[in-house]
């Protein structure tokens, strides 16, 4: 198994399908769902980052 968020394979399972990546500290599960883990050791759902948008010709001057 490898984390969702870094592909690193320093990942031990913490609980019934849930992990934890002691390379970037979040937990995840199976469903691929990411947590954060809060100081009080709650966790906290990160969402996933939206797809970046298309800037073709973003930049170019109107003729």
């Amino acid at each position: 198994m490898s984390c969702p968020v870094c592909g690193g394979k320093q990942v031990g399972k913490v609980g019934v399908n849930q992990y934890y990546c002691w390379n970037c500290f979040i937990e995840f599960n199976e469903r691929q769902e990411i947590f954060e883990v809060a100081e009080d050791g709650s966790l906290m759902a990160l969402e996933p980052d939206p797809p970046l948008m298309d800037l073709d010709g973003a930049n170019v001057a109107p003729t």
